[in-house]
């Protein structure tokens, strides 16, 4: 099982102003956490896109590049690429060059993303939601397999006998779908024969189970490769030396955030009670001891049928740098041994 980290590149949210020498220190410690993850021995590392003022990640490709410069083995992701505003053609040159760039690492998590501020900034309707996912995918997956294309859509001019470059390192870059809880979502994976890569964020990880099951019986049915047969998992999750000290360190930021979204979409405030209950056995919340961690890895792995990737949702603003390299570090040393020796 590989094992990393994505990050939104958060910096200080809520009514905080945000200049850009503090933008400059937030992007300069998160590339030094890459690079620390990378020495520590983590497999992954992936940059969400977002549009927002508590997030400085709207160019991925772009903070991903220059982490492919202080790195050597690290793999470096999209989580996710919200492909229904973006142009396949511009997400594919991107993330090619990327790929030469870091010699081989480059992988896509393409998603919808969880909030809707690119459809306005882009000039799209949010009532296209799913036709301009589902066209968008399949122009990307087609670029990615043929290097002169010939397609026509609704949402972008049409590619007539176009070849398209840079081409990446690697044969075929490797391209993740990015779902949440819709049962087609998983459906089109396994179908698409694509990594799964599975955001739970919240209520009981084992009951993604089905819907994980609908992802490998269309993927089988459809008769893709098996080896491309893989099922990530997207949590929110930190690690400290204990127990206690982990749960003391999440819990400010995690209740500001949640609190803040919530208001947006009508979730009640953010209590104790419900972030301890997230952290149980069961919960979506991986937050802990090494030990415990890892435990829960292991466990959600086997309720789900069998994980090729966790990925830590780790950095909110109630964490330190000097919190999450230490994090990074109980990741690398401790974490890691004790889910390899399962």
């Amino acid at each position: 099982m590989e094992i990393g980290i994505d990050s939104f590149a958060a910096t200080e949210a809520g009514d905080v102003k945000i200049d850009g020498q503090k933008s400059v220190l937030s992007l300069e410690q998160l590339l030094a956490r890459i690079e620390y993850a990378d020495q520590m021995g983590l497999d992954v590392f992936g940059i969400g896109e977002h549009h927002r003022k508590e997030f400085l990640d709207a160019a991925t490709a772009i903070i991903l590049a220059a982490a492919a410069s202080r790195t050597q083995r690290i793999k470096l992701t999209s989580a996710v690429s919200v492909i229904s505003a973006a142009d396949p053609v511009r997400v594919f040159q991107e993330f090619a060059t990327l790929d030469l760039i870091s010699k081989g690492r480059a992988e896509i998590v393409a998603g919808r993303g969880s909030f809707t501020e690119a459809f306005p900034l882009f000039g799209l309707r949010l009532n296209d939601y799913d036709k301009l996912f589902s066209e968008k995918l399949g122009l990307l997956l087609q670029i990615r397999d043929q290097e002169t294309v010939t397609w026509q859509g609704q949402f972008r001019p049409a590619l007539n006998n176009q070849s398209i470059y840079p081409r990446p390192l690697q044969k075929k870059l490797p391209i993740w779908l990015g779902v949440g809880g819709t049962p087609g979502s998983f459906i089109r994976a396994g179908q698409l024969g694509m990594p799964l890569m599975v955001a739970v964020i919240g209520g009981e990880t084992h009951r993604f189970r089905p819907l994980i099951d609908l992802y490998r019986e269309a993927f089988v049915k459809a008769g893709h490769v098996e080896e491309d047969l893989k099922v990530g998992l997207h949590s929110l999750g930190y690690v400290a030396k204990t127990n206690e000290v982990a749960l003391e360190n999440y819990y400010p930021g995690y209740a500001e955030t949640f609190t803040r979204i919530g208001k947006e979409r009508g979730w009640p405030p953010v209590t104790w009670n419900h972030f301890y209950a997230q952290t149980g056995k069961t919960g979506a919340l991986v937050i802990g001891s090494p030990e415990e961690v890892a435990e829960k890895i292991l466990r959600h792995s086997e309720a789900l049928g069998g994980i090729s990737r966790f990925t830590f949702q780790m950095d909110n603003a109630g964490l330190t740098h000097e919190q999450l390299m230490e994090a990074i570090k109980l990741i690398g040393n401790e974490v890691i041994p004790l889910v390899k020796r399962g």
